[in-house]
């Protein structure tokens, strides 16, 4: 009875283990730790006419003064300002605020960080074209 005990315990153990392991691997690939203040919502994924290419559509929210660290994208990026005023930063120019109505194209790799630079929260629609398969976001 011990020993049945014991076993059941140490397949209960492992169990659980391998569980948790296979949630972790089930995640997606380009999830990653995401900002505190910022929300990401997708709200467009569509292949392109170009073989391993794709369109994805983030709205992105940023709470008062919340930012987005220097990252890349594997591709182009359009971001369009629905609210507030957003700062961009590249490496080696001078600081872009954008208000609502705004836009700012972004070539493909180009390490760029966004803030909230506003009293209110700030939302943007990120509209990226990239290779498919890779992660979104790549942190510098």
């Amino acid at each position: 009875m011990k020993t049945t005990r014991m076993i059941a315990a140490a397949v209960l153990f492992f169990g659980s283990g391998l569980t948790l392991q296979l949630a972790q691997a089930q995640q997606p690939e380009n999830q990653m730790a995401r900002p505190s203040g910022i929300g990401r919502t997708e709200v467009l994924r569509h292949d392109l006419g170009q073989p391993g290419r794709e369109v994805i559509q983030v709205r992105v929210d940023f709470a008062p003064g919340a930012a987005f660290g220097m990252h890349t994208h594997p591709g182009e990026e359009v971001a369009y300002v629905l609210e507030g005023s957003l700062e961009y930063q590249f490496e080696g120019k001078p600081p872009v605020t954008l208000k609502a109505g705004d836009s700012l194209f972004i070539p493909a790799g180009t390490p760029h960080a966004a803030r909230n630079v506003g009293s209110d929260n700030a939302a943007e629609l990120a509209t990226y074209l990239v290779e498919k398969g890779k992660p979104l976001v790549a942190i510098k």
